[in-house]
């Protein structure tokens, strides 16, 4: 789980609900978050670890989100952002969508942000 790079709470609980922000594929760095290197499948694994952190230190879990969405800086990463959320989420199968932006912040390929509830 990374430090917000701006005014925000990186998630928020509602009663049973869990809110996350989008989060990044960005590790710790000495003078803030740094998007991890190697490219798109590197920064969605750690964007997708990230959003996993910010569940468990909660309480919550994969099998708990109810909705992700996830925004690409290029669409033709789509098949790459499947192969490794498969990867990650395990048999959870939350409604999804999947839209493309113009940009990211830090210059970022990918950002992941997902609701959950545990009843």
């Amino acid at each position: 789980m990374s430090t917000p790079i701006g005014p925000y709470a990186p998630a928020v609980r509602a009663g049973q609900w869990l809110a996350t922000s989008g989060q990044l594929g960005v590790e710790p760095g000495p003078g803030g978050p740094l998007l991890v290197a190697g490219g798109f499948a590197e920064q969605a694994r750690q964007a997708l670890a990230n959003v996993g952190a910010l569940l468990a230190g909660r309480g919550f879990d994969w099998a708990d989100v109810v909705k992700a969405t996830a925004f690409l800086a290029d669409i033709r990463d789509y098949a790459a952002f499947n192969e490794v959320y498969l990867s990650v989420i395990g048999e959870a199968r939350p409604a999804r969508s999947v839209v493309a932006v113009a940009a990211l912040p830090l210059g970022a390929l990918v950002e992941v942000e997902v609701w959950a509830y545990r009843d």
